[in-house]
């Protein structure tokens, strides 16, 4: 029985856990701070450390906030900073994590075969149906987005930095910090605005919203969003990191792009 090593990075927090090959937990799952500042080099090591108290797997899924392609940071918004969300971007961090290859350093630390994906992607890898044209949105220290065609990942888009409103981002405009200065009734609001302005962006068959604010969504708001609209538990964010091996291209046993 092949077993995983699925670890969820967040902003504020890391966790993981080891699953079997139907996604049962073997373990309970463990939770770090996200320490800051965190050059990749110390970020391999958090993760080595926390799988460290956890039993031993066969392989790996990592989920990132932010851009990677193919296991390779394009951008990440939090861990180039000096203490983390919202905090000032650090050069040095900025100059480390872009074009960092997370996959095979990954990979080389820990000696098994490593997938690394945008964590809502991961997230999302838990909840899908696999019929249709499915979208995940994650709900946390931002907003994190990834859209499944037919169970089919497709290349991941970073909504989060597009602009909505006064100048805001998606990942300002509904992330935690506009969530506690506005309490949740009126963030819940603002939560449905965004989903109603992107339904004719994306006309989903299904939508899904998950990360750990999803349930803070008012139960009278999510039910104007309509039917096709559903909250998911964010433990999805580490069931998925078996199923994600299924929805994504093989990887070699280095970890690498290949058979």
């Amino acid at each position: 029985m092949v077993t995983t090593l699925a670890i969820d990075c967040g902003g504020g927090g890391i966790k993981g856990t080891v699953l079997d090959e139907a996604g049962t937990m073997r373990a309970r799952p463990l939770r770090v701070p996200t320490p800051y500042p965190l050059p990749p080099s110390l970020f391999v090591k958090t993760l080595l450390d926390l799988a460290g108290r956890l039993p031993t797997a066969d392989r790996l899924t990592v989920g990132l906030p932010g851009m990677l392609r193919h296991g390779v940071v394009v951008a990440t918004p939090h861990y180039v900073t000096r203490s983390g969300p919202r905090s000032r971007v650090d050069p040095g961090l900025l100059a480390e994590w872009t074009g960092y290859d997370a996959r095979t350093a990954l990979a080389d630390a820990f000696g098994v075969p490593a997938l690394v994906l945008n964590d809502a992607e991961v997230h999302g890898a838990g909840v899908v149906a696999g019929s249709g044209c499915e979208l995940v949105l994650t709900l946390g220290t931002g907003l994190g987005c990834a859209l499944f065609d037919g169970g089919v990942l497709a290349p991941h888009l970073e909504l989060s930095q597009a602009p909505v409103r006064w100048g805001m981002t998606y990942d300002t405009y509904v992330g935690e910090p506009e969530r506690r200065r506005l309490g949740d009734g009126f963030w819940s609001r603002r939560v449905r605005q965004v989903v109603e302005g992107l339904r004719p962006v994306f006309r989903w068959d299904r939508l899904y919203l998950g990360g750990g604010n999803s349930r803070l969504i008012r139960p009278e708001q999510l039910a104007r969003m309509g039917e096709d609209v559903v909250v998911v538990p964010n433990t999805a964010a580490l069931v998925g990191g078996v199923r994600a091996w299924q929805l994504t291209p093989p990887v070699s046993v280095d970890g690498r792009p290949g058979g």
